[in-house]
């Protein structure tokens, strides 16, 4: 039985090495190399397991059932409406007050020839919980490859139609974690449209919005903090960056969906997925209240997060990818963060 303070390490022949915890699969470090050879930790968190549990608890946590928001928590399928838990402002987000990113997943190591290591996390989340229809079975896979790829592979059945869309909340600084700000991180998004956000509503409107023109606009790399900084409305609501970008040509098949690197040390991250979106969060909300890795103040823009998954509110949006898993039917998500240096 998984205890939410066991600690599981992933390690390749190059000297990257993953760790997470049983509480949320909460990914507590990745340490890769740089151009040099010099190991850093390049997620966002804190040095020990007991300082993880009793802090914030989406840093590197799996988050479900429905990952980002839905508005005013409400949803319909099939002329039954539902009413979720709101934890948001007015929405719910990330599944509820107790959402996936708090229970403690059952882990056992699996054996692949694909990767040099690998876990498989189990989950069991019963019919009505956090007020959503059906019993949802979730396996999440954790494997790291000789290739310095970490992929996290989402499969889930249930027992009625229920919405879901999982998905994983590292925050990265490839400089490493408790250096500084992301604001010299250059990023590239495979992504010509975004959808923006109301401030009244919380989150965002249905419309798919050109980037072209605006802060938005990362189709060729950038620097974040040229983002960050800018003059625009969208940036101005979250204090950065808090957005659904579009991949292009989205068919289902594994697809580049950003590229993040640090110029300083030479290291640079890949991200793949099979989703549609991927939410973009420059962590606004860090205050520099709580020290971190390093002892250092965790605050704003220190990382970035990278967030594979279908769009905010798509249980509401006809327009938006299907958010609805049926019986018989199983939601498959693959994401792989591919690094280099």
């Amino acid at each position: 039985m998984t205890k939410a303070s066991d600690l599981f390490t992933l390690k390749n022949k190059n000297n990257v090495e993953v760790s997470f915890i049983g509480r949320g699969g909460q990914i507590t470090g990745i340490k890769v190399p740089d151009a040099k050879g010099e190991i850093d930790d390049v997620v966002i968190g804190f040095d020990t397991v007991e300082e993880a549990l009793a802090n914030d608890a989406y840093l590197g946590a799996l988050c479900g059932r429905f990952a980002n928001r839905i508005v005013k928590g409400q949803f319909e399928i099939d002329g039954e409406k539902f009413q979720l838990d709101i934890n948001n402002g007015p929405n719910a987000l990330h599944g509820g007050n107790e959402g996936f990113n708090m229970r403690v997943w059952e882990v056992a190591p699996v054996k692949d020839a694909k990767y040099a290591q690998a876990y498989k996390l189990t989950l069991v989340s019963p019919d009505g919980d956090q007020k959503y229809p059906g019993e949802l079975k979730v396996d999440v896979i954790y494997g790291l490859t000789d290739e310095n790829e970490f992929v996290i592979d989402y499969t889930a059945t249930t027992t009625k139609p229920t919405v879901i869309n999982l998905t994983s909340h590292a925050y990265f600084n490839m400089k490493g974690a408790g250096t500084g700000t992301i604001e010299n991180h250059d990023l590239m998004l495979n992504a010509a449209k975004y959808t923006p956000i109301d401030g009244e509503i919380g989150t965002v409107t249905g419309e798919i919005a050109d980037v072209k023109g605006t802060a938005m606009d990362f189709t060729e790399a950038k620097k974040i903090g040229e983002a960050c900084n800018a003059d625009d409305p969208q940036v101005k609501l979250v204090d950065g960056i808090d957005h659904n970008f579009v991949i292009n040509d989205f068919d289902g098949s594994l697809k580049l969906a950003a590229v993040l690197s640090d110029p300083n040390s030479g290291r640079k991250m890949e991200v793949y997925t099979d989703q549609p979106g991927v939410q973009i969060y420059t962590g606004s909300h860090f205050d520099g209240a709580v020290k971190g890795k390093l002892n250092a103040p965790i605050s704003k823009w220190d990382g970035v997060a990278l967030e594979t998954q279908i769009f905010p509110d798509s249980p509401n949006k006809a327009n938006f990818p299907n958010a609805v898993l049926r019986p018989g039917e199983t939601y498959k998500h693959t994401c792989v963060y591919k690094f280099g240096w």
